[in-house]
């Protein structure tokens, strides 16, 4: 490096890290709305839906929305900058909660569905919170920037579960001021992002190369197991915590103790980020990723322990450290291994399948844990055993990337 790059990188930092701060704060304002309706939407869904089964389905059409929004919203981005996309974001996020306040006025489960769907637009658009705190950062502050931004959720850990579920009873109609309380944060949190200071990817020169087409860049093995890596490790995170209020109830505790363990879940998951970056800085991104799948099978095999208090918040506790350890590091493995100019096509891409993992998982959670034991201690034990076969898939992608030369 010249004397001459040194400015440069220091004010490009500079911007990054005020982008971070914005970023962060927005990761807490809205983020706040993801655990409360995590929380209160599986049990909102018992109430409403015509079978027991079907109680997560509001949960997967969430995460399908993302699914279905991460390919259009991240071209939106790529045109148009991360600004309009985040304020599309919590546009959806305000009306999929009113919808579902509607929804639970008027006893409607369809409705149910069609505003958690909405909710979906919400949950794709933070999915790129940590995408756009890399678009300014050096290499060398990459990881650090993504890892603050999912530190973020900290206090939307805090937020979350505690406003929701004091929410519940707030009204003759269960459930109803949780999500008049997410219409709120919408409408709070969306002027954040006006002070993000991102610039537009700059449009291609005629004659200009475009990048790989997406089969081309899912060829590319150090994107592949990135994807791989980030599926595994969010589908089945979400797998076992959309099923968790459920269990809890289930084996006899109340709705406010589903909280407290939610709470507890979401702050694992985003407290480690104060030190992730700096241990993939340290170790690696490949280091983590690993250390985060083991902490998955260690979730699970707490959970098959027992139904005790104790291990709901053991297992709980590990599922999300699990989680920051695996999607962060597949994220900067992820964030690494293209150009500029592939952003827009790697990022909607990425999540696009892995909120369709984690749509497949919403669901099979519900059916898991309702419709494969006859009780709440058989379905819980089905939804942690469920883990063990991706948990392999994952670990046997990161020992096939590592097993190829380095050229390759």
């Amino acid at each position: 490096m010249t004397a001459a790059d040194i400015p440069d990188a220091a004010v490009s930092d500079a911007r990054a890290r005020r982008n971070v701060a914005v970023l962060v704060a927005a990761q807490a304002v809205l983020g706040a709305q993801m655990p409360m309706i995590f929380t209160v939407g599986g049990l909102a869904g018992t109430m409403l839906a015509p079978n027991a089964c079907l109680a997560t389905l509001p949960i997967s059409l969430i995460v399908f929305g993302s699914m279905t929004t991460a390919p259009w919203l991240s071209s939106v981005m790529q045109r148009a900058g991360r600004v309009p996309g985040f304020l599309i974001g919590a546009a959806g996020g305000a009306a999929g909660a009113a919808i579902c306040a509607a929804a639970l006025l008027w006893n409607s489960f369809p409705l149910f569905l069609l505003g958690s769907y909405m909710t979906g637009i919400y949950l794709s658009a933070q999915g790129f919170f940590r995408f756009a705190a890399a678009d300014t950062a050096s290499d060398a502050f990459r990881p650090k920037a993504i890892s603050y931004v999912m530190a973020g959720g900290l206090l939307s850990a805090i937020i979350g579960p505690a406003l929701g579920t004091s929410l519940v009873d707030s009204f003759m109609v269960p459930f109803l001021g949780t999500y008049l309380a997410v219409i709120a944060l919408n409408a709070l949190g969306l002027f954040l992002f006006f002070a993000l200071d991102i610039p537009k990817p700059p449009k291609p020169k005629p004659g200009a190369g475009i990048g790989r087409t997406r089969l081309e860049l899912l060829k590319e093995p150090a994107i592949a197991v990135a994807i791989v890596c980030a599926m595994v490790s969010y589908a089945l995170m979400n797998l076992v915590m959309t099923s968790t209020p459920l269990a809890v109830v289930g084996c006899g505790f109340e709705t406010t103790t589903a909280g407290h363990v939610v709470t507890a879940h979401v702050l694992a998951m985003y407290a480690p980020s104060f030190v992730t970056g700096h241990l993939i800085a340290r170790f690696g991104a490949r280091t983590i990723v690993w250390a985060g799948l083991a902490i998955l099978a260690a979730a699970g095999a707490v959970a098959l322990q027992g139904v005790d208090l104790a291990n709901f918040f053991v297992a709980l506790v590990l599922l999300g450290v699990g989680w920051n350890f695996g999607f962060i590091g597949a994220t900067t493995m992820l964030s690494a291994a293209h150009a500029p100019e592939e952003r827009g096509a790697v990022q909607g891409m990425n999540d696009a399948l892995v909120f369709g993992c984690v749509t497949v998982a919403s669901l099979a959670s519900g059916g898991l844990m309702n419709c494969s034991g006859g009780d709440a201690v058989a379905g819980w034990s089905a939804v942690n055993l469920a883990m063990a076969p991706f948990l392999a898939m994952a670990g046997g992608a990161l020992i096939w990337l590592s097993l190829r030369p380095r050229d390759a």
